[in-house]
């Protein structure tokens, strides 16, 4: 099993900034990709970034390139979501997801979820 709790989630406006952090714990080992997803009441979850532990290889939604950048830590069992610029649109909670996929974009890849923290962008 593996334990992830996100933290960081907030109220913040229009161009600010905001930065997500999921920390693992139990059999972290097991775990060969850390995604971070949104969703939104009534719209399905949707994919926002992922990070592979080796070699790091980043994937991003079209959305938020140039703004949004994930990162991990390895030694302390740990992904951020560093998320700038943001907008309305934005505003979902941020769940943090840990699994062994092939591919990173798709919620059945990962095994273990977070609770989710919700991010509220005003305008």
């Amino acid at each position: 099993q593996v334990q992830l709790v996100e933290s960081g989630g907030g109220l913040v406006q229009a161009g600010g900034s905001l930065r997500l952090s999921c920390a693992a714990s139990g059999r972290t080992f097991s775990s060969a990709m850390m995604g971070w997803f949104r969703q939104v009441p009534g719209k399905e979850r949707e994919f926002v970034t992922a990070i592979r532990w080796s070699g790091g290889s980043t994937y991003y939604v079209d959305s938020v390139k140039g703004r949004f950048s994930v990162s991990g830590d390895s030694a302390k069992n740990t992904v951020y979501l560093q998320m700038n610029s943001l907008k309305p649109e934005d505003t979902a909670v941020y769940y943090c997801a840990a699994g062994r996929g092939l591919f990173a974009d798709i919620p059945r890849s990962y095994e273990y979820w977070g609770q989710g923290t919700q991010v509220t962008v005003s305008s």
